[in-house]
């Protein structure tokens, strides 16, 4: 047939094996020989039933999405469902690895499916800004009824073979030779004889669903996308299952695809599919990872535990390190509790649990870090602190460990100027929770070896994080920026916002909760010492502190919190103090609306990403959209501010940041050349660059 194709008779079953490595897209140069391949076995006598098969690791995991948004090439994926449906002899997918989209909705296409015990079947589209655009919406439904297609498709996360068997989507899930078996099983049902109902007219599981139930579950799931069109779209193309007949229903997800795939939000989160694995590549070929089986973290604190735990889940052991046993111990409680919730809460077996605790290793001694291929200080954000962590590290590691810092500001040279292996040094600043958040910035300093650099991106991986490589500077690529964003937060608040103004515009715009929720949720005791050591003020924000409000921990902040909820409340004599300082400042308070908050906090952000982009602290703008979708909630839909910044129109945010600075002054409005050059260009300088 084709090196994509092949087709092989066994004993009258005829295997088709689609080899399209890695993962088995469903390329062009897939989709025409295997069209073909069906076409003659559907009027080959010698066949007496088919199976669909991949070579590789993975059965298909999706289509090419690289063919997103340019002319279809024929056939595409619906003509060969179609023409599936139209074998009157059984069809079999046996599928192992994963079965995503695309290969999903193939497989939906046979009449039947046989999985390994170890396979994973889901239909991730929404995840892209899309629904399944090859009928997945309205087949997966007559398989395992309405209510747990909405669950699949809206969610998108993939289930196992065997809840897939419970819930009707695989006919046998298998322990031993998939092929053997599949072939076994279209043996059987040949034997057996038809007719064999294709999945299409199948409808005994729509039959008496509840529509005022799904509504209620679509309305219920529509409450936690936040403005995302995508999961909109899939709920409706359930519903259309339902309601129409199949074909109505199948035409009318082909119009809601198309009009997803054309659309910002599409193309936004289709970028950042592209970004994340763009920013996990680091230049140099052949580059020699170093082997890293036990991890040493210094500092059993939230964010010490937390990086702990997050190698415990990737199946790390870790040596845990604090100066006292009493911190030690409550450390280790930590961890024990957080572990403990996870199972109370279904996510986590107590088996599991078990395992994961297993791996831990408590010490107060550095000698006892001797044994660790990484370790990693999570101390107090003192370089004064940081810098003896790394002269006693010097001092007990073994040669070629891995040193890293867990600094979220500051110095990363200096840091590795401590000690008498810099090359071996570099940054991996976690988000909090670590164990929870996915970003990782990976700091590279000036002697970082890059096959440290190459070594930690690979284990970064491995511990399910996002990575992103970043440069030297004051708060990398995302505190700085985060800096920037919330340069005008206070003057808002002194020129006539409210915080739950300002928070409100954020919302509105996608952000899951605004600067001064996120403040108080974070403790504005962090960003106040912070200050301190820079010589730094904050009129507003340090007279809370003062106060000891501090946040959701101390009940007050920007907002009150009663009785330990986490719903904030407008504080009247927050607000009361805003008036007060602005009256002693003789600041005029005015209406300021939601367009002038945005134009204030997130076009200094874009600002400040050029200047980073300029730099070479990224490497790429995209590098950037990953750090701040992953790790400070930059809306997906959007793509993050190097994306959004050229939906949004550079030419109106270099015009709004000129008209800002020429009205207050400030530089955080003054366009960055590079900004200025994209308005002028559509394009960012610096891809493919190295921090």
């Amino acid at each position: 047939m084709s090196s994509s194709v092949s087709v092989a008779n066994d004993n009258g079953v005829a295997v088709v094996t689609i080899d399209n490595p890695p993962v088995n897209a469903l390329s062009f140069h897939v989709r025409k020989p295997l069209y073909e391949a069906l076409t003659a076995l559907r009027d080959d006598p010698a066949a007496r039933a088919i199976v669909i098969a991949c070579a590789g690791r993975t059965f298909v995991a999706g289509a090419d999405i690289t063919e997103f948004g340019k002319p279809v090439e024929q056939p595409e994926l619906r003509a060969i469902i179609a023409l599936l449906e139209t074998i009157a002899k059984p069809t079999v997918a046996a599928i192992h690895g994963t079965a995503l989209g695309g290969g999903l909705e193939l497989a939906l296409g046979c009449h039947f499916r046989v999985a390994e015990k170890s396979a994973k079947l889901g239909l991730p589209e929404v995840k892209l800004g899309l629904l399944p655009g090859g009928g997945g919406t309205v087949r997966l439904p007559r398989l395992v009824s309405a209510a747990k297609a909405l669950a699949m498709i809206v969610s998108g996360t993939p289930i196992s073979a065997g809840e897939a068997k419970a819930a009707g989507l695989v006919d046998d899930v298998v322990d031993s030779d998939l092929l053997v078996e599949a072939v076994r099983f279209a043996s059987e049902m040949a034997d057996r004889g038809g007719p064999f109902v294709p999945v299409r007219d199948r409808n005994d599981r729509l039959a008496g669903t509840d529509l005022a139930a799904f509504d209620a579950q679509a309305a219920d799931l529509a409450k936690k996308v936040r403005g995302l069109e995508a999961p909109l779209a899939c709920a409706e193309a359930v519903r259309n299952a339902i309601t129409l007949p199949f074909d109505e229903a199948l035409a009318a997800e082909r119009q809601l695809f198309l009009k997803l795939v054309s659309g910002d939000q599409s193309r936004a989160q289709r970028h950042l599919f592209f970004a994340e694995r763009e920013a996990a590549k680091i230049p140099g070929k052949d580059l020699q990872k170093r082997q890293i089986a036990r991890v040493g973290i210094i500092g059993a604190g939230t964010m010490g535990g937390g990086i702990a735990m997050a190698f415990a889940n990737g199946g790390l052991p870790v040596t845990l390190l604090e100066t006292s046993e009493e911190a030690l111990r409550r450390g280790l409680a930590t961890i024990e509790k957080n572990y403990a919730v996870s199972v109370s809460r279904g996510s986590l077996t107590e088996e599991a649990r078990r395992k994961r605790l297993e791996l831990f290793k408590g010490s107060t001694d550095y000698a006892d870090l001797a044994g660790c291929d990484l370790i990693i200080e999570a101390v107090f954000e003192d370089m004064a602190v940081k810098k003896d962590v790394f002269g006693r590290l010097d001092a007990v590691a073994r040669p070629g460990a891995i040193l890293a810092t867990n600094t979220s500001y500051l110095d990363v040279n200096e840091i590795a100027a401590s000690t008498s292996r810099p090359q071996d040094v570099l940054g991996m600043h976690f988000f909090s929770p670590a164990n929870v958040m996915k970003l990782l910035e990976i700091v590279r300093a000036e002697k970082t070896a890059p096959e440290v650099l190459a070594t930690v991106t690979d284990l970064a991986r491995r511990i399910g994080k996002v990575a992103v490589v970043v440069g030297v500077c004051h708060g990398f690529v995302g505190n700085r920026m985060l800096s920037a964003r919330g340069a005008e937060n206070e003057a808002l608040l002194l020129e006539g916002a409210t915080p739950a103004q300002v928070d409100k515009a954020f919302t509105d715009f996608g952000w899951p909760m605004g600067p001064f929720q996120m403040g108080d949720l974070a403790g504005l005791d962090i960003g106040w010492r912070n200050r301190k050591a820079r010589g730094q003020t904050a009129l507003i924000a340090d007279k809370l502190c003062e106060q000891g409000h501090f946040g959701q921990k101390t009940g007050s902040g920007w907002y009150r919190y009663e009785s330990g909820a986490r719903e904030p409340i407008a504080d009247p004599e927050v607000e009361a103090l805003i008036r007060a300082k602005a009256a002693e400042l003789g600041i005029a308070r005015r209406e300021i609306g939601a367009e002038e908050i945005i134009e204030r906090t997130l076009y200094p952000l874009v600002n400040e990403g050029a200047k980073i982009l300029a730099e070479g602290i990224a490497a790429r703008a995209s590098d950037i959209d990953v750090v701040w979708v992953n790790g400070y909630g930059f809306p997906i839909g959007k793509g993050g501010p190097m994306f959004w910044a050229g939906l949004a129109g550079a030419g109106k945010i270099v015009e709004r940041l000129e008209y800002w600075h020429r009205r207050t002054g400030r530089a955080i409005f003054e366009p960055a050349p590079a900004l200025r050059r994209f308005a002028e260009t559509g394009a960012w300088e610096g891809a493919g660059g190295a921090p």
